[in-house]
């Protein structure tokens, strides 16, 4: 199968959803933001992590229960 111009590779370019907006976005090399659809998105997504707005869950003991490794306590 030959390459054509718009795809060098002879892959056709992904479609995934964008994290951050929802939208299409094209998932190969010709995309800079990729896996976002924007420059908007990307920048969007780093001002979260930066604000700490993604955070893992974490399951903290009850104030009457000690915090760590007994053995130490």
């Amino acid at each position: 199968m030959a390459a054509s111009k718009k795809d060098p590779g002879g892959v056709k370019p992904r479609l995934v959803r964008c994290p951050a907006c929802g939208g299409d976005s094209v998932y190969a090399p010709s995309n800079p933001c990729r896996p976002f659809c924007s420059a908007r998105c990307k920048n969007m997504d780093l001002g979260a992590w930066a604000a700490e707005s993604f955070r893992v869950p974490e399951e903290t003991p009850p104030d009457d229960q000690n915090f760590g490794d007994p053995k130490v306590q």
